[in-house]
């Protein structure tokens, strides 16, 4: 049958597709709750941890091996236009059916979701995860005042969520206002352009980059009066199924956050 995936391209795949190859960490996982049947994952694919035991790995996500990939012979190959490297998908997409997702808000996850219920004839099981994801934000409380913010995901060189991230659509929804919307995807910032920013809540993000409680006094020595906090970047960033805990755990950081700023 023909898909249209999330960058327009017309994608023919078999239904359902048996043998299928995720190399998106976060779809990974949603493929996991949709209960697809999956060959191939990356090294990151973590979650959930009897597949990242069990399942073949093909690589990283910006460096697949094509040809263990070849090997496993794919019906369907699950990725993304951000966290995949384009050349390496267009080499697979002129072997294998690809289907690409593009996400940027938190709608367009959702229906990344159901499209995918849809290859897989899981329509009922996505449909779900759809729901409990869109009635837990519905229930979120941002902060009543937006509370300046800027979220790192590397050092060295310090480098920001821009404001066409997935990423800037959490912080809004939790009352952050990114101080960077300004810039694209993932700027290079240094601390003292952050200092000058007028930044308030500063987010250190346990991925991509491990930020640890080492790095608060970095950031403290340019912001002294900043509140400095580490937070889950799979929270954040993942927009699979994940998204169905993240409502909860952005009420917790909600309610630190208000007590502190």
């Amino acid at each position: 049958m023909l898909y249209h995936d999330q960058l327009g391209r017309t994608v023919e795949i078999s239904v359902p597709p048996q043998r299928i190859i995720s190399v998106v960490p976060s779809q990974t996982e949603l493929l996991y709750h949709l209960g697809a049947t999956v060959q191939g994952i990356t090294k990151f694919c973590v979650h959930p941890a009897a597949w990242f035991r069990s399942i073949p790995r093909v690589g990283g996500t910006k460096q697949l091996d094509l040809e263990r990939i070849a090997a496993l012979r794919p019906d369907l190959i699950i990725a993304n236009k951000e966290e995949n490297e384009k050349a390496q998908i267009e080499a697979l997409a002129a072997r294998f059916p690809v289907w690409v997702s593009d996400i940027h808000t938190l709608a367009d996850a959702c229906r990344m979701v159901t499209g995918l219920g849809d290859i897989l004839q899981r329509q009922a099981a996505a449909q779900h995860i759809r729901q409990q994801i869109e009635e837990g934000f519905s229930r979120l409380q941002p902060l009543p005042m937006a509370a300046p913010a800027a979220y790192f995901i590397w050092r060295e060189p310090w480098m920001v969520a821009g404001g066409d991230t997935f990423i800037h659509d959490m912080m809004a929804r939790c009352g952050f206002r990114n101080v960077f919307a300004d810039l694209p995807r993932y700027p290079a910032m240094g601390l003292a352009q952050l200092a000058a920013s007028g930044c308030r809540l500063v987010l250190l993000s346990s991925e991509p980059y491990p930020f640890k409680e080492k790095h608060i006094a970095e950031i403290k020595a340019y912001l002294p009066d900043a509140e400095v906090l580490l937070v889950d970047g799979e929270m954040f960033s993942w927009y699979g199924s994940r998204l169905m805990f993240a409502p909860g755990y952005f009420d917790e950081l909600i309610t630190a956050v208000r007590a502190t700023i």
